[in-house]
């Protein structure tokens, strides 16, 4: 009896548990790659708050998209995206609620936004990746690469797909003009698709060098084997915050506070490092890639990058569709 009586208690105390851990709701997240810090950040939270996870994970285009389609009946709680500009586009149709995280008081600065509406937690920068089988070594710049030693052998992500990608195009462009992608394009650079695809093209070597390829894809191949290699050209690139943003709409809203604050915490910046991505806070050290004070970068105008975004990676399709 005095069993029975210690598993019915058990048992009621398990299920106390579990009823209390769903009485915390849930939180929904757009998340883009990589999947695998999409997943890991959603089980720790969960397991450490006891609040559901649900994510839609996809690019940055396709993240926005999914927001359009759900405007009349919203979704999502968190947004995050690989594009900073977006971001700010999100910021300045009044989509976005303003917030300040814990665990933000060593924020690398900048990335987070004047408003407090944009959090970034993470970062990227975009590289020349290149196949070391067909290029034993390169380190030409962006312009350089219009040479014809390079003809029909150059690829780019899709902009209108990669936000970061989109970025740097915007970036260079406000910067240096549209020169050096116009003689890109004259030279058969191609579009093979988002970065996932991007990368795979010049992995196998249907390309020998990919521009403007996400930093953190090429790390990680690098890693498991890949016949590849990554520089940052030395007229410089856009590094990237990646905005961690709460919606106005979120159904959620407490739960998504918590969620960005979690996004600072030690456990997820740990993570952020894992995947080879920059973290958002200063104070976070990692050796298994390029730090942000060794990258060169463009001095970016976000306001006019933003301006000009959207126009600018769809001419890029343009010029490489001719």
């Amino acid at each position: 009896m005095k069993k029975a009586l210690i598993f019915m208690l058990a048992l009621f105390v398990a299920v106390s548990v579990a009823f209390a851990a769903s009485d915390k709701g849930i939180v929904t997240v757009y998340m883009p790659s990589p999947a695998g810090l999409a997943n890991k950040l959603a089980a720790d939270f969960e397991a450490k708050t006891g609040i559901e996870v649900r994510t839609f994970q996809g690019t940055t285009g396709e993240i926005l998209a999914r927001l359009e389609t759900e405007k009349a009946n919203p979704v999502a709680d968190v947004v995050i995206l690989a594009s900073w500009s977006d971001g700010l586009s999100m910021k300045n149709s009044g989509q976005l609620e303003s917030y300040v995280p814990a665990n933000t008081e060593n924020a690398v600065p900048g990335w987070i936004d004047e408003d407090s509406t944009l959090f970034g937690y993470s970062a990227s920068a975009v590289g020349v990746i290149y196949n070391t089988l067909i290029y034993p070594e390169l380190d030409a710049d962006w312009a350089d690469l219009a040479d014809s030693a390079y003809r029909n052998d150059i690829a780019i992500p899709d902009p209108e797909l990669s936000g970061a990608c989109k970025d740097f195009v915007s970036g260079y462009v406000n910067a240096f003009g549209w020169d050096t992608f116009e003689a890109l394009a004259e030279n058969g650079m191609t579009v093979p698709g988002a970065n996932k695809a991007a990368l795979e093209a010049v992995t196998t070597g249907e390309v020998g060098v990919l521009i403007a390829g996400v930093d953190y894809n090429a790390y990680s191949s690098i890693k498991s084997g890949e016949p590849l290699a990554i520089y940052y050209p030395e007229s410089g690139t856009v590094v990237n915050p990646r905005p961690a943003m709460i919606m106005k709409t979120a159904p959620d809203m407490d739960n998504a506070k918590a969620f960005v604050d979690y996004l600072y915490s030690d456990d997820a910046q740990k993570m952020v490092t894992d995947a080879y991505l920059l973290p958002g806070r200063t104070d976070i050290e990692y050796t298994n890639r390029s730090t942000l004070a060794e990258i060169p970068q463009i001095e970016c105008d976000w306001d006019a990058m933003m301006a000009i975004s959207t126009d600018a990676a769809a001419r890029i399709n343009e010029l490489c569709a001719r």
